[in-house]
């Protein structure tokens, strides 16, 4: 599986044709319950929470043409917005096959606010975040570690990674699941809480012993520790592995 980070610039770009990449920062206030960030419809998300007031924004764009000054132009129209509180890029309709241009987003937030993140063409990952959290992509994977709350994700390809920390999940649950990739969830010892897999076509592996639920190599369900918050990991198309962090 690949995850999303985001590169520094200078971006190779294709070496096809001339590109142009730069980083645009911004430090913006906290607004209302949640934080939404769109980085469609090429583009990629990543979040680290931290201890910290306002939300720290790194913007990557990048830009191809068929010349140089032509992607360097391309670049300067592209916008990036964050009013609101919301994140997203505006930039101009591209003819031809050899010319476009991205906009993927690095962001330090609060460690306790609301999310919502959603991408077309790109993957999304989340560290050490918890509390009212929706994450979509199209064409992308998802990982998130050690994360908490209200946690809900989907894409369509890709692959999911979950890792979990602590003794337990903290708030309502997670749900996040795929329709073609595989899906790996890794569990700390001593962690409590109830976890649900699945996969339709592939394998259900679990690392460790457990008593467990569920159609053979399909499904499983089985409480952890003393059991608690539901956590469900789900994939169409792929393989499901479950395995001690």
């Amino acid at each position: 599986m690949h995850w999303f980070s985001l590169s520094p610039c200078p971006d190779p770009g294709r070496a096809d044709r001339p590109s142009h990449c730069e980083i645009r920062e911004f430090v913006v206030p906290v607004v209302g319950n949640a934080l939404a960030v769109d980085a469609s419809p090429n583009g990629g998300i990543a979040v680290h929470g931290g201890n910290r007031p306002d939300v720290r924004v790194r913007a990557r764009v990048v830009a191809n043409a068929e010349t140089q000054r032509e992607a360097d132009a391309l670049a300067s129209q592209v916008k990036v917005l964050t009013d609101d509180g919301r994140i997203r890029s505006e930039g101009p309709q591209v003819a031809g096959r050899d010319s476009g241009w991205s906009v993927s987003f690095d962001l330090a937030v609060p460690s306790d606010g609301g999310l919502d993140l959603l991408s077309k063409n790109g993957g999304i990952s989340l560290a050490d975040v918890s509390g009212r959290i929706e994450v979509a992509t199209t064409n992308g994977g998802i990982s998130m570690t050690n994360v908490n709350g209200d946690v809900r994700g989907h894409t369509t390809n890709g692959g999911v990674k979950v890792e979990l920390a602590g003794d337990g999940w903290q708030g309502a649950g997670l749900d996040v699941q795929t329709v073609n990739g595989g899906v790996s969830l890794l569990v700390p010892d001593g962690y409590s809480a109830h976890v649900a897999a699945g996969t339709r076509n592939g394998g259900v592996k679990c690392e460790f012993p457990i008593t467990a639920q569920g159609a053979l190599n399909r499904e499983l369900a089985t409480d952890l520790g003393q059991g608690g918050a539901p956590i469900t990991i789900r994939t169409k198309n792929g393989g499901v592995t479950i395995g001690k962090r």
